[in-house]
Formats: C-alpha cells, sequence, structure tokens
C-alpha cells in the first residue's frame, strides 16, 4: 500500500490537461415555425430555410482532441406541439452497419443519430432520442453521475429516415409533452451525437474528453428557444393489458392450468418535470430470461433488473453505496430468490424533479402471499439534492412489513419487517474528474440494536490518461437490506464432507478495501486505438481484524481501429476459509488456507462483420484444483433482419484424488430476426449443468401501433442430466397505449 501512494501522485501529475468547457462556447437555436411541418425527412418547410445550421463536430472516441472528418449538420425548429430536430449525416459510402430493426438499441452497436437534451439545464438528469439510417428509435432517461442508459422510459415520438448517395436524413419531431421543463426555461442543454461505427468513430457537436461517455450532462452545449414555450398540459397515458398463459409443472406434479390476467399501467405529469406511475395487477412475462452465468464464487451474483416498471427513474433509488452492494434493488420486489414471480397487486411511484436541483422518488408497491411467502408491503422514498457543478448529496428511506394472513400466524422477528435509513455526499469537480463519496447506512430489525449499519467511503481520479479510486466500506454483522442486495453471505455444510446435508447460511461482518488503477494511451495509429494497462487490489477482513481473503490483478487491454481487441489479466488470490465451501457438484472444501491463481486470455472480434468470432481462455487454479475454462462466442448474421449467435462456456476443475473432477457447461445459442420494424422473433436457449437446467425462451413481438404491442412467448424447461421436461408455458399479452 505505501508503495501505491507515490505512484498515485506520479499518475495524477502525469494526466494530461482537461478540456475546460463553456456551454455558452456552443449555442443551438431553435426556430419558431409559423407553419406545420410535415415529417418527410426533406427540409421543404420555410422554417428550415431560415434555420442556422450547427455543424463542425468534435471526435468522441477513439480520441477527443481534434475535430471529426464526417460532417454533420444539424437544424432546430419548434410550435406550440413539437420539438423538431433535422439533422444531415454526410457519407458517401450508403454502405451503414445494422444489426437489427429493433427499437431501443445502443447506437455503440450501429451507424445512427441520438439528440440529448437537458430541459431543464442543470446536469442532473436527461432524455436521449436516437434513430438509425433504417428509421429505427431508441429512446432512454440518464441521469449524470449514473453510468447506465435507462432504455426502459417509453414515450411517443416520431422520425423519418432517408438514405441518399451522399448522406442519410433524419428528422424528428419530438412532443414537449414528453419532456420535463418548465415553459418559462428557454434554454435548455443540448448535444448531438454520431456514431460511424464502420470507421470505429463516435463524434459529438460539443468537445467531451475521451475518458467520459457522450451523454455527459456537464458537457453539454444550450439550445435557445427563439420565442416562448407553451406550457403542456393534461400529458396523461393509460396503458391496459390482456394476458393468457397455459402451463404445466411436472416438477411438482401439477396439473396444466390456463389463466387470464388484466391489469393497467397509467402515467400520469404531476408537474412540467414530475410525474405519477401507476400501477395495477402488472405483468412482467414478456420481459427476457436472465442470462445464465456459471458461478465459481462463494457469494450470490447480481442479475439485473429488466422488468420497466422498475426501471424508469431507477437511479433515483439505486444510486447508492457501490456495486455489488445496494441498500435497494428492485428485484427483491415481486421476485422470490429463484426469480419466480411473487404476484405484485398493485403500486405507484412519484418521481422526478421537485426544483431545478432537487430530485425526488417516493414509490410503494404491494405484493399478495404466494406459498410460504407473506404478503409485504415495500416503500421507498429518496431526495437528492444538486449543489456546485456535480456535487450532490442525498439520502433514503426504505421499509418493507409483512401483512396479512401468513403475516399473522406468526413469522420470526427478522421476517416481520425491514427497514433501512441511509445518506450519502459525493463531491465532484466541475469537470467530472476528481471525485470524493462518503455514506453511511442503517438498518432496523426487531431485537438487533447492534453492528447494524455499515459505511463506506472513497475517492477517485478520472482523467485521460490515468483513471483510480480506492473504496473502503465497513459492514455490521447485523446488518440487513430486505430491499437490498449484498453478496458476501457465505454458506457452508454443517458437517463433514457429505455435500448433500443441508448449507447453512451465517452472517458475519466484515471490512473491504478495492483499489483500481489503470493507465490509458491512445496513439495516433491507423490500426491500434487504445492501450491500457492497470492493476486492482481487493482486500477483505474479518470483523476481528484477521484477513478473510484478498485478490490481486494486473491487465491488459489492446483495442483495433476494427472495433476488435485483446484483453489478458493475471490474478492471485488468498482465500482463509472459516467455514466448509460447498464446491461446485462436488464435495465441501475444509477451512484453510488456500493460495491460487489464473490467467486469462479474451480476444474478441470486429463488431462490424457479419461473421464474429470471440474467445477466451482462462488458465491456473481454483482453491485446490486446477481450472481450465475456455470460451467460445460465434455470431453470424445478414444485417439488420437475422442475427444468429452461438455461444459457449466450458469449466474443467481437476480436484485431488478424493474430490475428483467437475465438468461445467453453459452453452446458450440465439437467434433474432426482425422482419421489420414492428415486429421481432427471439429465441434464446440456455444449457447450463452447474444448475441442471435447459430453458427454451421463444418470444414473438409485434409492436401494432406506437407503444403498443403483441406478445407470445413460449417457455420450456428440463433437467441437463436427464433431459425430462420440469415445466412449460404458451403466454399471449396484448397491451395499448392510450394518450390523453
Amino acid at each position: 500500500m505505501n508503495k501505491l501512494i507515490p505512484l498515485l501522485f506520479f499518475c495524477f501529475a502525469l494526466n494530461a490537461q482537461q478540456i475546460k468547457h463553456d456551454p455558452a462556447n456552443y449555442t443551438l437555436q431553435a426556430y419558431l415555425a409559423n407553419e406545420e411541418i410535415n415529417l418527410d425527412a426533406e427540409a421543404n418547410e420555410m422554417v428550415w430555410q431560415r434555420a442556422q445550421k450547427v455543424g463542425d463536430f468534435w471526435q468522441k472516441f477513439p480520441t477527443s482532441d481534434r475535430k471529426s472528418d464526417a460532417k454533420t449538420e444539424v437544424r432546430v425548429a419548434y410550435d406550440d406541439k413539437f420539438l423538431y430536430f433535422f439533422i444531415e449525416a454526410y457519407d458517401s459510402t450508403n454502405n451503414y452497419i445494422a444489426p437489427s430493426l429493433k427499437r431501443d438499441q445502443s447506437l455503440r452497436e450501429q451507424d445512427g443519430i441520438t439528440v440529448v437534451l437537458d430541459p431543464v439545464n442543470k446536469q442532473a438528469n436527461g432524455f436521449g432520442f436516437g434513430c438509425t439510417p433504417n428509421n429505427v428509435q431508441s429512446e432512454y432517461q440518464y441521469a449524470n453521475g449514473f453510468n447506465e442508459l435507462s432504455f426502459a422510459w417509453d414515450n411517443k415520438w416520431f422520425s423519418e429516415a432517408k438514405r441518399l448517395k451522399d448522406r442519410y436524413v433524419i428528422e424528428m419531431a419530438i412532443p414537449f409533452k414528453t419532456l420535463r421543463y418548465n415553459a418559462s426555461n428557454t434554454i435548455w442543454g443540448v448535444n448531438i451525437i454520431r456514431s460511424d461505427r464502420k470507421n470505429n468513430e463516435f463524434s459529438t457537436w460539443t468537445n467531451i474528453p475521451v475518458q467520459f461517455t457522450g451523454i455527459d450532462l456537464g458537457y453539454m452545449g444550450e439550445l435557445h428557444f427563439e420565442g416562448k414555450l407553451t406550457q403542456q398540459k393534461g400529458n396523461v397515458s393509460i396503458i391496459p393489458y390482456v394476458a393468457a398463459n397455459v402451463s404445466s409443472d411436472k416438477q411438482n406434479d401439477l396439473q396444466s392450468t390456463t389463466k387470464v390476467n388484466a391489469g393497467l399501467d397509467a402515467k400520469i405529469a404531476v408537474s412540467p418535470s414530475l410525474n405519477l406511475d401507476l400501477t395495477v395487477n402488472p405483468d412482467f412475462s414478456q420481459v427476457e430470461v436472465d442470462q445464465q452465468v456459471t458461478n465459481l464464487t462463494r457469494f450470490s451474483i447480481f442479475f439485473p433488473e429488466r422488468r420497466t416498471f422498475f426501471l424508469e427513474n431507477s437511479d433515483i433509488f439505486s444510486e447508492f453505496a457501490a456495486p455489488p452492494f445496494r441498500p435497494f434493488f428492485s428485484r427483491r420486489i415481486g421476485l422470490d430468490e429463484n426469480a419466480q414471480p411473487i404476484p405484485i397487486l398493485f403500486g405507484a411511484r412519484l418521481s422526478g424533479n421537485l426544483t431545478e436541483k432537487t430530485r425526488i422518488g417516493v414509490m410503494n408497491m404491494q405484493t399478495a402471499a404466494k406459498d410460504d411467502f407473506a404478503a409485504q408491503n415495500y416503500t421507498a422514498a429518496s431526495v437528492h439534492q444538486r449543489f456546485g457543478s456535480r456535487s450532490v448529496i442525498k439520502g433514503y428511506f426504505l421499509n418493507r412489513d409483512a401483512t396479512g394472513e401468513v403475516a399473522e400466524a406468526g413469522l420470526s422477528s427478522l421476517d416481520k419487517y425491514g427497514r433501512n435509513l441511509g445518506g450519502e455526499l459525493n463531491l465532484i469537480d466541475k469537470a467530472g474528474v476528481n471525485q470524493f463519496w462518503a455514506g453511511y447506512h442503517h438498518s432496523f430489525k426487531e431485537g438487533l440494536n447492534t453492528e447494524n449499519n455499515f459505511y463506506q467511503f472513497g475517492a477517485g481520479h478520472f482523467g485521460k490518461i490515468f483513471e483510480g479510486f480506492i473504496d473502503v466500506a465497513k459492514f455490521g454483522k447485523n446488518y440487513y437490506a430486505d430491499q437490498g442486495f449484498i453478496n458476501r453471505i457465505e454458506t457452508y455444510a454443517q458437517t463433514g464432507f457429505s455435500y448433500n446435508l443441508p448449507d447453512t447460511t451465517i452472517r458475519a461482518g466484515f471490512t473491504q478495501m478495492y483499489n483500481e488503477n489503470n493507465l490509458s494511451f491512445r496513439p495516433k495509429d491507423k490500426k491500434l486505438v487504445l492501450i491500457q494497462l492497470g492493476q486492482s487490489n481487493y482486500v477483505v477482513w474479518f470483523a476481528d481484524g484477521s484477513l478473510s481473503d484478498r485478490a490481486h490483478s494486473v491487465l491488459a487491454n489492446l483495442r483495433f481501429r476494427n472495433t476488435s481487441g485483446l484483453y489478458m489479466e493475471y490474478l492471485v488470490n488468498h482465500d482463509n476459509l472459516r467455514y466448509y465451501f460447498p464446491l461446485p457438484q462436488n464435495k465441501p472444501l475444509k477451512p484453510g488456507t488456500y493460495d491460487y491463481g489464473n490467467l486469462t486470455i479474451n480476444y474478441t472480434g470486429d463488431t462490424r462483420k457479419n461473421f464474429i468470432l470471440n474467445g477466451g481462455v482462462v488458465l491456473g487454479t481454483y482453491y485446490n484444483a486446477q481450472l481450465r475454462q475456455y470460451n467460445l462466442s460465434l455470431l453470424m448474421r445478414k444485417q439488420p433482419y437475422v442475427n444468429m449467435t452461438l455461444s459457449a462456456q466450458f469449466n474443467d476443475l481437476i480436484f485431488p484424488e478424493e474430490f475428483g473432477r467437475t465438468k461445467l457447461w453453459l452453452v446458450g445459442p440465439r437467434v433474432e430476426a426482425t422482419f421489420s420494424n414492428k415486429l421481432f422473433w427471439t429465441t434464446f436457449l440456455q444449457f447450463n449443468t452447474q444448475v441442471n437446467n435447459f430453458n427454451i425462451n421463444s418470444r414473438i413481438q409485434y409492436r401494432y401501433g406506437p407503444m403498443s404491442d403483441f406478445f407470445l412467448v413460449y417457455s420450456d424447461n428440463y433437467f441437463t442430466d436427464t433431459f425430462s421436461n420440469k415445466n412449460r408455458a404458451l403466454i399471449f399479452k396484448w397491451n395499448y397505449w392510450l394518450s390523453l
């Protein structure tokens, strides 16, 4: 650790100067249209003739220190209902990367344009509207400091695209009532992102440092409206659905059943920047299944949330602590530990901007009882207060109460209720380069009044050349997060080496430290665009101060102009096991000290091609075993209509003679067909010997109207060792988006 400190100071000094950004240097004028604009990707209206063209984009990737060679021109207009963008992206090839015609696909994998808007213009949160040369739309929400896009934010907007010999043209019409804004504010934040995927280049209207995302709200320009804006009223949408399913459960000897279900969602604009979402008897049967992984660790795996109701504005609730620890994790609501649904009766969420710098979120969900699970009521409330350019102070309160007959019949003191209270301070400089964070989190359970908290603090520098941070967290053994995720709960066999005995979970306090440092070099080379060298340190101590485990790694990452890459990492581990650890499909491992390590080599192919080969190996040791892991992924496609992927992972664990040998297969073929911008078919097969399950999931989606869909889903599960059927289901779902 002492050797690390001088290295950090050296890297701070080495870091190149940062881009000094002034939004006033990037001004885009929105012109008032006095005539109806026909959305046809042609600039025939008078407003387009007089509108100022803005271009001269900066390169964003692979470097951000020069102007882009790709010419892009943008014009903006508006009337009392719509905000219009007319964008011309010049390209003499008329040849574009377009893997799919399915909406809500990231521009990182295809050519296209994204308009990023910050109507409040306080760098807190924004909206993105993307469109490809094939007129495939995507829209998303984004909160500054929260690096994940939420494509779950669905709203109606309109676009038209036209491909010409020397360019493609995109004309957008974004309804004002879709956005959260105040009519008195006539200066918005704005940026335009262009993806030129075949040249592996991203460009932006404003100059954004290469280490930040193109949607960073701290590097926006200004959108100036020519006149006053009209405040929109009556923004209410109702989305009813009807669903039916036929299912069988042979694993539990249950008869085939047929069920019909109905419910609705509603979106109500309470104010120009605050939205109320309601749901009654929601149904998520059309949501794509989790992508399975082989888990060779002692701890739980974090699977992302996929249900749309919980994804919109999710950062308000979930952006506390640091992965893999989260006080709030929405998958704890309406799903059991095996990701099987628990019925949700109703719910409500109020979220958005209370003031220009204050974001709030309040959510309440009621679930029904299922088998041995009592009905539950969940409440989550959070407030984020921004100050300075990017800094924020925020807090949350969470409550879970067991309700209904099962709860009244008698639950353990730990199961009756669970409450959490916490707060965090994030200090970020104007450029977003230097950051400090600290937080305190407390849980409330009947009879547990000590060691029921955890705190966390850290700091980081995220420059163009050097990126590094250190994070420290300390957990008390009685800290519970009934609506959250904490992965370090160990399991051990009760006695001896009998794998068939029930496992027991224990709770133990711990302190952990994670440190990561990376140096990034971007050569001015036609083939190599990034050289990244890094190292990381992860150390965990037991509550008594003795060492639990530690891991140290060094890595090298090479990225090439043709989008291919080579990644190498060497990892060493030291584990002090105090309890028996159930090995994958084997006898439990004895307590003791284990030193092991491995070398990882991964190759990723040219993502622009119609035939893409990715592969990798992990060679070394795993506790007392020899480890050989092989990964292979093969993608074949006919753009933009068909994508076929075959991915496979094989783990070969060779233990000492008394343990034997364990072979784990994870095979996942996937086929996606997009027949048009409205009709999609996806089939996903997952063969996982670790969990003894072979899953087939096939889904047809027909978008018959704006944001209105018909789904037909088939799901089937088998044992991998006998191929006998566990269960299967056929699901039909119809919904309709009604704007009032």
